[in-house]
């Protein structure tokens, strides 16, 4: 018996297009072996979901077995998300390594310069230039288990050939301090303690946050996962609505 016979039988209306059904089916397929799980069905959502996972790809394309965040594709998003009247909030899941400083920073600063409210989670790390990106949000979670990792800006190699290079990484450095100086609660001075501390990264200076401690040295606002997260958004989308009313009736 044909699906349209089927449906028949159970009184309902014949499927229109065979071939399109085909097509969902092949899909619904190809989500299965790829990633092992069936799509989920469309719905419309006042919240767009941003993650940043993997290393952050700026200027120079890294190896194809990387999982990597595009910052070329990444603002477009934004941009996109930041036009659209039924987008309210954006949440921003991240879990990241860190990658190229001035991609992140551009992404970080789109990010900071949204009129719609932002909600930043960070699960699994948010390392590197990847804690600026965490911070960059109205309010942040991190996960009670979740790691960021706190160092000067690197290069290959053991020496600074000539002292332009040693000025611009300082520059670079200075750069990344003060934004998140600015879009958190960490002061300067606790910020360079953990980025200069010596013993606890090996071979490295910096520090490794866990959880807790990235909210009680000020750069995360709160521990929580995605369910706190969502309802901070909501909240603030809340409010963000009840002042746009009131403002609208105060004229």
């Amino acid at each position: 018996m044909s699906d349209n016979e089927m449906n028949a039988a159970n009184g309902e209306e014949p499927n229109a297009n065979p071939a399109e059904d085909g097509r969902k089916a092949s899909a619904t397929t190809e989500s299965i072996v790829q990633l092992g799980q069936t799509p989920l069905p469309p719905g419309e959502s006042n919240i767009f979901c941003l993650t940043i996972i993997g290393q952050v790809e700026g200027h120079l394309m890294l190896p194809p077995q990387n999982k990597t965040t595009k910052y070329e594709h990444v603002i477009p998003q934004l941009v996109a998300a930041e036009q659209n009247p039924k987008i309210e909030g954006l949440l921003i899941v991240l879990n990241t390594v860190g990658g190229d400083v001035e991609a992140g920073l551009a992404i970080a600063e789109m990010i900071a310069s949204l009129s719609k409210p932002t909600v930043t989670v960070v699960l699994g790390g948010g390392h590197s230039i990847g804690v600026p990106i965490a911070v960059s949000s109205d309010y942040t979670f991190i996960a009670d288990t979740a790691t960021m990792t706190i160092h000067p800006i690197r290069m290959t190699g053991l020496v600074i050939g000539v002292p332009q290079t040693f000025e611009y990484l300082e520059k670079m450095q200075e750069r990344v301090t003060r934004f998140v100086v600015r879009h958190s609660g960490i002061s300067e001075e606790t910020f360079k303690e953990l980025m200069f501390k010596t013993g606890e990264l090996t071979r490295d200076i910096g520090t490794t946050v866990i959880g807790a401690d990235a909210v009680k040295h000020g750069l995360i606002n709160a521990v929580g996962g995605l369910g706190d997260g969502l309802r901070e958004l909501n909240r603030r989308i809340s409010e963000r609505k009840k002042a746009r009313a009131e403002g609208a009736a105060a004229l």
